[in-house]
């Protein structure tokens, strides 16, 4: 087994509103004053390894993106580390840390909010490869030729401005200038959502095909189970904040072994002549702002006890047989 190239150790992020003037006012005279905390990423560990893809999956404000951001450099863990190769993303030296930022590069959800309107693709795309000291000005013209012409674009079009791409062309617009800094791991999320579904599969497809060619590692992160089955090899589904279950894709499918996982999919659309119940899973997603004691899931959950509303359960490994491991938080799994 190679050492995992991203290693994500029990990192937490909190994200802290203060209160306006008529708040702080509720709250002096109703006793509860004080600024409004959301822990948005809850104790999570992951480590994903070297050409692998990791799905991500979960219910809209699971942490999902914030835990992709984290994990991309953009935002900094309130506890816990990213390392990165080895390299801790908040406390290695400056050059060590820079250079495991450059190896993680993120592909947004719309590309046309990501993409400058006010600049050419080609300096979108070769900006910070000069930048960075990849290459040099002279040689930007040529080395964005040859990544628009690797994302499957006509290498004649990079004069152009975003708004003169349709969708599918922005998103590969955007997947080329990821790959302009030569990174090892792809963060995507949520990256075909915006997409028509045949345009989708091509992304898919070139996502793939990239992998094969360049060795990349992909963390990709999305509500869409049907997309993450195809693409991953592992997955992580997340509620409020927390991994629930992790295990390989078709295990997931399959056998599922958290009463969320099982909800998730129940909830998929099947081309199947048998006819079943749509059954929801029951209820909304509590408020971050105030979640429920113990397994965060419980108030939803169809087989909950009393030590559920009382004990947090630790995502723990299951017994397996002889297959890769997998890991569930949940005390009657």
């Amino acid at each position: 087994m190679s050492e995992p190239i991203v290693v994500l150790d029990g990192v937490c992020r909190d994200f802290v509103r203060h209160a306006d003037y008529a708040e702080r006012l509720a709250g002096w005279i109703t006793g509860r004053s004080g600024p409004s905390k959301v822990r948005a990423v809850d104790q999570v560990s992951l480590a994903v390894a070297p050409g692998e893809v990791l799905g991500v999956v979960g219910e809209s404000g699971c942490g999902k993106s914030t835990l992709a951001r984290m994990i991309a450099g953009i935002l900094k863990p309130t506890s816990g580390t990213v390392r990165v190769n080895g390299a801790d993303l908040s406390t290695a030296p400056e050059p060590e840390r820079r250079a495991a930022s450059l190896g993680v590069q993120m592909v947004f959800q719309d590309p046309m909010a990501s993409l400058n309107p006010r600049a050419r693709v080609v300096d979108i795309i070769g900006e910070a490869p000069v930048a960075h000291g990849l290459v040099t000005a002279r040689e930007k013209e040529r080395y964005v030729a040859e990544l628009l012409e690797r994302v499957g674009l006509d290498p004649g079009t990079r004069r152009l401005y975003a708004h003169q791409f349709s969708g599918g062309q922005r998103a590969r617009i955007a997947i080329a200038r990821a790959l302009a800094v030569k990174p090892s791991v792809l963060v995507c999320d949520e990256s075909t959502a915006s997409l028509d579904v045949s345009i989708q599969a091509q992304i898919l497809n070139l996502f793939m095909k990239l992998r094969a060619e360049m060795g990349l590692t992909y963390v990709f992160v999305s509500h869409d189970l049907g997309v993450v089955e195809h693409i991953s090899d592992r997955i992580a589904v997340m509620y409020l904040g927390r991994v629930v279950e992790l295990a390989e894709t078709d295990t997931i499918f399959s056998a599922p072994r958290h009463p969320y996982t099982r909800g998730l999919l129940e909830e998929v659309p099947r081309l199947e002549p048998v006819k079943r119940r749509f059954a929801a899973v029951r209820g909304e997603m509590p408020s971050p702002l105030d979640p429920p004691s113990g397994c965060h899931f419980h108030p939803r959950c169809p087989i909950a006890g009393e030590r559920c509303a009382a004990e947090r359960p630790e995502l723990r490994r299951l017994e397996s047989g002889e297959g890769a491991p997998r890991f569930a938080a949940c005390h009657l799994a």
